[in-house]
C-alpha cells in the first residue's frame, strides 16, 4: 500500500436511449477486474483541476462537447477500493441530450443502469449515486434540459422523464408543473404526424439550459405515492 494516496477522476456520464436511462462504459483489458466495466477516468495529473482532469479523459471516449451538463457528484476515499494502491476518487456527472449518438470507441459501449454488467472497483455504486442525484435534481431543478433536444413535445419530455425516474410520468402533470415554474416556453411550431395521422404537437423548450434551483421541496413520486 502506498504511503499517500493516488488521485482518480471518472465520470458518470448518462443519456435516456431506447426508452432506458444508460450509462457509458468501457471495458477494461488489464488487472485489476480485467474484462470487467469501468467508468471513464483516470489518474489526475501534476498541476490539473479535476474538472480540467475529467474532460481530458472524457475526451478519450466521447466528444465532450456532447456532454450538456457536468457536475461533481462524490469523492471516495476507501483504502480498499483498489486491491494494490491507496486511492482518492472524484466522480463526476454528465449528461447527454437524447438527440445525439455519439461516436465511441471499440471498447465503449451504453449500457441500461438498471441491468448494469459486472463493475470495476466502485464503479457500481457510484452510477447508483449519479442516477439518484439526476432523479432528485428533475424534482427540484431544471436539470432535465440536459437530458432533452434543444426542442421537443410534451409526451417526448415525459417519455425522457420516464426513463430517467422509471416510473411512469403523466404528460399533463408534467406540463402543467414545468409551465407553473416557467420553466418551458412554446417555440410556436408543430410536430407534425406521422404516417398514422393524430394532430400535430406543439413544441416547447427549455428557457435556461443552466442548471438553476426552481423549487427546492418538490419531488416527483411514482404513481400513487403521496405525502
Amino acid at each position: 500500500m502506498h504511503e499517500k494516496p493516488t488521485h482518480v477522476v471518472s465520470a458518470v456520464v448518462l443519456q435516456a436511449r431506447s426508452g432506458q436511462l444508460q450509462v457509458l462504459l468501457w471495458q477494461r483489458r488489464q488487472p485489476p477486474f480485467d474484462g470487467a466495466f469501468a467508468l471513464p477516468g483516470g489518474y489526475l495529473l501534476p498541476g490539473e483541476t479535476l474538472e480540467d482532469s475529467i474532460r481530458r479523459h472524457l475526451a478519450e471516449k466521447v466528444d465532450v462537447r456532447e456532454l450538456s451538463h457536468i457536475e461533481q457528484l462524490v469523492t471516495t476515499s476507501d483504502p480498499a477500493r483498489h486491491p494494490s494502491e491507496w486511492q482518492v476518487a472524484t466522480a463526476y456527472l454528465g449528461l447527454v441530450p437524447s438527440d445525439l449518438d455519439p461516436t465511441l470507441p471499440s471498447d465503449t459501449s451504453w449500457h441500461r443502469v438498471a441491468d448494469l454488467p459486472e463493475t470495476a472497483f466502485d464503479h457500481g455504486v457510484i452510477i447508483s449515486t449519479g442516477r439518484e442525484r439526476l432523479r432528485a435534481k428533475l424534482s427540484y431543478t431544471n436539470i432535465g434540459f440536459a437530458l432533452a433536444p434543444h426542442s421537443f413535445s410534451i409526451s417526448e419530455l415525459r417519455d425522457l422523464y420516464t426513463a430517467a425516474l422509471e416510473h411512469e410520468v403523466s404528460a399533463t402533470n408534467l406540463q402543467r408543473v414545468l409551465l407553473r415554474r416557467e420553466l418551458l416556453e412554446a417555440t410556436g411550431e408543430l410536430r407534425h404526424s406521422g404516417p398514422s395521422g393524430g394532430r400535430p404537437a406543439a413544441l416547447y423548450r427549455f428557457r435556461s439550459r443552466t442548471l438553476s434551483i426552481t423549487d427546492q421541496f418538490a419531488v416527483l413520486r411514482p404513481p400513487g405515492q403521496h405525502g
